[in-house]
């Protein structure tokens, strides 16, 4: 997954909009957590499309914008809208904002979405640090060189917990497994994750977790969990339930968040 030729262009592009060649953090958001954004003081939105070799995002919950604003005395990126494999991008497209966090040179980078659960223990509602990753039947590999790559975060785990704890906000912690999508997945399928250790399943992040440690970003993964996966609750699963219970966590997640970015 090559860096994007457009790259360079792009940057120039968001300079000359006002944000800095150096941000302290970005955040790219999952489906229904874009009010994240509300978080930032002072903040200006870029619509993807005024931005050169942007692509659109198009699924329902992701406003297709590029938020730039402060938290305290932190310069905050907000993604609102991602780039999903299904959609039909190439993987190398759905790491861009990954790849322009690392190029305005961002300390801190924290990836959310939205996903099912396969863990009985959890519930929709529920956040939960992802602290490994599991991918079925093909591999999504680094973008460029590296030697012996391996999802590690183990160094950010004492600060993410402690900063829950002092929130009082309840955090899991386990393993996302990543699906190409577009849909649900099957009973069968929920049953062959759950056996091979996986406790939420979804449709991005994982590119983005692995391309933004090849960077050397320090990242954090959070998922909301938004329903139960198939045969594992009798509720049939729609999209519009991730809206829902988005709405609910909203502020405990932005808090989470933002409480992370101040003390990093």
């Amino acid at each position: 997954m090559p860096q994007s030729e457009s790259l360079p262009e792009l940057i120039t592009h968001l300079n000359n909009s006002g944000i800095p060649a150096s941000v302290d953090a970005a955040v790219i958001l999952g489906s229904g957590l874009g009010g994240f954004s509300s978080q930032l003081q002072n903040a200006v939105s870029i619509p993807y499309s005024d931005i050169p070799g942007f692509p659109q995002s198009t699924v329902e919950g992701h406003s297709g914008s590029l938020f730039y604003g402060m938290i305290g005395n932190r310069h905050i990126l907000a993604f609102s809208g991602r780039f999903h494999h299904y959609e039909g991008h190439p993987f190398e497209r759905t790491i861009l904002p990954v790849q322009v966090a690392a190029a305005l040179n961002a300390r801190l980078l924290v990836i959310s979405n939205a996903a099912g659960a396969l863990n009985s223990r959890f519930s929709p509602g529920d956040l939960m640090l992802i602290d490994d990753l599991l991918q079925i039947g093909f591999k999504v590999l680094p973008a460029g060189p590296v030697h012996n790559f391996r999802y590690n975060i183990d160094a950010l785990v004492p600060l993410v917990r402690k900063t829950a704890l002092e929130l009082g906000i309840e955090l899991k912690q386990g393993t996302y497994c990543y699906v190409k999508g577009p849909t649900y997945e099957t009973r069968a399928e929920i049953q062959a994750f759950k056996r091979l250790g996986a406790d939420v399943v979804g449709m991005s992040t994982l590119p983005e977790l692995i391309e933004a440690q090849r960077l050397g970003i320090s990242t954090i993964g959070i998922t909301l969990v938004t329903n139960m996966g198939t045969g594992i609750s009798t509720v049939k699963l729609d999209h519009s339930d991730i809206k829902e219970v988005a709405e609910k966590r909203k502020k405990d997640f932005g808090n989470l968040v933002a409480s992370l970015i101040r003390s990093f």
